[in-house]
């Protein structure tokens, strides 16, 4: 170890090669036969088609999440992360991240934290205030401000918090028959692998359900995500499985679900300017090949929609919807002959008239480019480093003293 202030570890070099590491299976189970998608089952909720929208910062707030409910099946559509001391907090941000669409059938939400103190008092904040329906545990975010502090992906190395955060929060959800889950990595890399004690712990602890995204925290969102430890954490656990990583057409959810025997998929980066996926997978899970291919003109009509839902999210306020809506933007145009120019209107754009203008100079007729067809989108970079607590890996369990470091009053941790 390093006497620095953070342990940081290099990613491992097999993993910059770009090559697929999912298992040979994979290119046969494309050509298989649709495998048998079985309805699953959290506690009192009732999830008919399995499929999840995974939780995405900034991304999955209730109009997008309301967006692809439309399109899709009646799965789960998980609200972005809720930092839990925020919540505790009362901060403004977190509890607009709270809030519902009348129409969602599953109010799903995520919490994040460090502390089981902390993130047991935000679960007690959502049952007593009935937020929401179904709480999922975040321990697979992989960016170095959270782990950095011990939380997302690095936190299962420390069994002891882990167990002690999830024991807390089934101890508060259990009473109000809300499940509870988690959403894991395999591990902070290669040489410091969790998830199967990780998915053990969980289920012992009274988790409903784990999702296990299939990388390390090394590998960030970076190569191919290897299902194989999909399929092994499958076979360690009886409760359900859903797969993660590499999604990015309906095909692949089926795929997914044929090489690894997992009870669900859920989707993150392959949805992003495009939440008619949930339709796709909707078909594919009834055995249909039928997909949708939208005109530019039917995207301008999800753009405008999208653009409305945020004004109502942000009370009226237009131009904070307009500028949320910007990111989106670039992943709706994504492989349409657009230009550049327009792409920086829409991003200099102020209010609804300003969208609805730039909207009307395009033209409808164009179709969906075949070249982005359920390819890659989002972040496809590699994490070089992992930055994590000083001696964070020199044991799996805390000290008193790194808990009062880890515990400590954080003002970042409570704001947004």
């Amino acid at each position: 170890m390093t006497a620095n202030s953070e342990t940081v570890i290099d990613e491992r070099g097999d993993s910059l090669t770009g090559e697929d590491p999912r298992s040979p299976r994979h290119t046969a189970a494309l050509d298989a036969p649709a495998p048998a998608i079985r309805p699953v089952r959290l506690g009192p909720i009732d999830v008919p088609t399995p499929v999840v929208l995974s939780p995405m910062a900034g991304v999955t707030n209730w109009p997008f999440r309301v967006l692809c409910e439309e399109y899709g099946p009646d799965g789960l559509y998980v609200a972005e992360m809720i930092t839990a001391r925020a919540l505790v907090a009362r901060n403004p941000k977190a509890l607009r991240l709270c809030r519902f669409a009348s129409t969602e059938r599953v109010r799903s939400l995520q919490l994040y934290g460090v502390n089981p103190a902390i993130v047991e008092q935000a679960a007690r904040i959502v049952v007593d205030e009935h937020m929401a329906d179904h709480v999922d545990l975040n321990f697979g975010c992989p960016v170095p401000k959270v782990t950095r502090r011990g939380g997302g992906s690095a936190l299962p190395w420390k069994t002891d918090i882990f167990t002690e955060l999830i024991r807390r929060v089934v101890k508060v959800c259990e009473p109000a028959n809300i499940p509870v889950t988690a959403k894991i990595r395999v591990g902070i890399d290669h040489d410091h692998e969790t998830f199967l004690e990780a998915g053990r712990i969980a289920q012992e602890e009274g988790c409903a359900a784990v999702t296990l995204h299939a990388r390390t925290t090394a590998e960030y969102y970076g190569g191919h995500s290897d299902w194989s430890r999909i399929g092994e954490l499958k076979e360690h656990l009886t409760i359900p499985v859903f797969g993660n990583g590499d999604i990015w057409g309906a095909d692949d959810a089926l795929a997914m679900i044929a090489e690894t025997g997992c009870d669900g998929v859920a989707i993150g980066r392959g949805c992003q300017g495009r939440p008619w996926l949930f339709a796709d997978i909707k078909h594919a899970f009834e055995g249909s090949d039928e997909r949708f291919n939208p005109t530019l003109g039917e995207v301008c009509r999800v753009i405008a929609r999208h653009a409305r839902l945020l004004v109502e999210f942000y009370d009226g306020d237009e131009r904070m919807a307009v500028h949320d809506l910007r990111k989106h933007i670039a992943w709706y145009l994504k492989g349409f002959p657009v230009g550049g120019s327009t792409r920086k209107a829409f991003m200099e754009c102020e209010s609804l008239e300003d969208v609805d203008r730039e909207i009307g100079r395009l033209d409808p007729t164009v179709e969906f480019p075949p070249r982005v067809v359920d390819k890659p989108r989002g972040r496809v970079r590699f994490a070089k480093k992992v930055h994590l607590p000083y001696g964070w890996l020199e044991s799996r369990t805390t000290s008193h003293e790194e808990r009062e470091t880890l515990f400590g009053d954080d003002p970042m941790d409570a704001s947004y």
